[in-house]
């Protein structure tokens, strides 16, 4: 029989990179309303529910907390770092999608605010954003 206390397992959490621009010029963030990381800029994300599909969970944080209804997203890569998250061990499966544009968002449930911002004025980001944001870049100028 396997066993949470022999086999731990992480916390799964989904992220979502999008970007806007041809050539990619921005990012869509949100202003994290609790902790960690309260008042810290991060990409829209969060758990994924008992039972839920990862990539449904990735659409359905986008949409509570940027207001924005995604349309296909790509899978970006998996990302499982220990130490990423203060509250413990997380793997996060990581999404992008390319918009032509920026769209109109709004802070929603955990995320006090969301905007665009330009790719070469990002603020400090929260968990290992930066790196993420950093690696969808480098995924879209391929």
């Amino acid at each position: 029989m396997i066993t949470a206390e022999r086999w731990p397992r992480p916390a799964l959490t989904v992220d979502v990179v999008l970007l806007a621009g041809a050539p990619a010029a921005s990012v869509l963030l949100i202003e994290r309303a609790h902790d960690p990381f309260a008042g810290a800029w991060a990409l829209p994300g969060g758990f994924v529910d008992a039972g839920e599909r990862v990539y449904d969970a990735a659409l359905r944080e986008l949409a509570e907390e940027t207001g924005i209804t995604a349309g296909p997203l790509s899978l970006l890569g998996v990302y499982d770092t220990p130490g990423r998250d203060p509250r413990g061990w997380t793997v996060s499966v990581t999404y992008l999608q390319r918009l032509p544009a920026e769209v109109a968002a709004r802070g929603g449930d955990d995320a006090a605010q969301a905007r665009w911002f330009a790719l070469d004025a990002l603020p400090t980001l929260a968990f290992d954003h930066a790196l993420i944001v950093a690696e969808a870049i480098a995924s879209a100028l391929r």
